[in-house]
């Protein structure tokens, strides 16, 4: 063989090899963007865990950067488009930071509704699976669906009856948590979770409507004495997804498709909304060592409570009856889910 001969031969190995392993060999950055601080628990416990696993199972081929705190700009309410448009690959985010967007979501945050986050969150993948995906979510690739544990009143003075939020200012978390709010003789507040300390510390607001795990981020038992829990249900909770870009996501290979795969659905989802309610107990915790007052509300004193919220389903229903949407179906499958996988 001349030299020239010898040369072709190994350019034409070396373009098998890299046709048979170039495919293999791509390496993918994903932007995940979200609101909190990086020393929350949702990002510290969930998300970098997910980036984590991820990253370890793709051999490295998959790198995810985190920027916490809005760092790639925006606002909360604007991360949904974010993951649609592509300014990030992937949001953490609150679903009611959009209100009516995503209307069957809602169902979760209807009053009194979730007993624990993990029962919910199960209930919350299987329902979106089969009612959400193909409809209001039919522009993203969702990755997990999840609520958090139990939301409670965190308030200056203390709430023992639905009476004594007459005239409080009270942040709300979402639209049906502003609807309890105005019922219960409230004034609603609309504020983002990272707005919330600020708010309290120069008396914007009276309270807020949050739950115990986000609570020792904001260092809101510190601004406040008092806490109103309500037993063996939740007063509210908030809708989160885990949001990707969904050209983004097609334009993996396919073995890259399936890590991003092992680390979503249901499992996932049921992972984050129980890490998020775990970390209730020790920020509780940090209320009770300053010497606040918990007031935990049993059945019988709860009973007020779901009477004044009992119109805010049937308004509900009408609403969802009006977008096509077969309200009390929802309503009657999430509580038939959420009963059964309650522990």
């Amino acid at each position: 063989m001349d030299r020239r001969t010898i040369l072709g031969a190994l350019s034409g190995i070396a373009l098998a090899t890299f046709g048979a392993t170039g495919a293999l060999a791509q390496e993918v950055t994903l932007r995940l963007h979200q609101f909190l601080p990086p020393q929350a628990n949702v990002p510290k416990l969930v998300l970098d865990k997910w980036a984590a696993d991820v990253m370890e199972q793709s051999g490295g081929r998959i790198k995810v950067e985190h920027y916490p705190s809005m760092q790639l700009g925006g606002t909360p309410p604007e991360l949904m488009d974010q993951a649609k448009d592509g300014v990030a690959d992937i949001v953490w985010t609150v679903v009611g930071y959009t209100p009516g967007r995503f209307p069957r979501t809602e169902v979760f945050e209807l009053p009194f509704m979730v007993t624990t986050a993990k029962a919910a969150s199960r209930a919350y993948w299987e329902m979106f699976e089969e009612h959400m995906k193909d409809t209001e979510f039919a522009d993203l690739h969702i990755l997990g669906t999840w609520v958090h544990g139990p939301g409670l009143f965190h308030t200056k003075d203390p709430v023992e009856e639905p009476g004594d939020l007459e005239g409080m200012k009270i942040r709300g978390g979402s639209r049906t948590v502003n609807i309890l709010l105005e019922r219960l003789g409230a004034t609603p507040v609309g504020l983002p979770v990272p707005a919330v300390s600020e708010a309290l510390s120069k008396g914007v607001i009276d309270g807020t409507t949050i739950p115990w795990e986000v609570t020792a981020s904001l260092k809101v038992a510190e601004l406040v004495q008092n806490h109103t829990e309500f037993k063996d249900v939740s007063l509210y909770t908030l809708t989160f997804v885990l949001a990707m870009n969904k050209a983004k996501y097609e334009s993996l290979p396919d073995d890259l498709k399936q890590v991003i795969d092992d680390n979503s659905g249901l499992e996932f989802s049921m992972f984050a909304g129980d890490t998020m309610e775990a970390s209730d107990a020790p920020s509780r915790q940090i209320a009770e060592d300053l010497g606040n007052t918990i007031i935990t509300l049993d059945e019988e004193a709860t009973a007020e409570w779901r009477a004044l919220a009992e119109p805010i389903y049937e308004e509900w229903i009408a609403e969802m009856n009006a977008k096509g949407i077969d309200g009390q179906a929802l309503i009657d499958e999430a509580r038939a889910k959420i009963a059964e996988y309650t522990e």
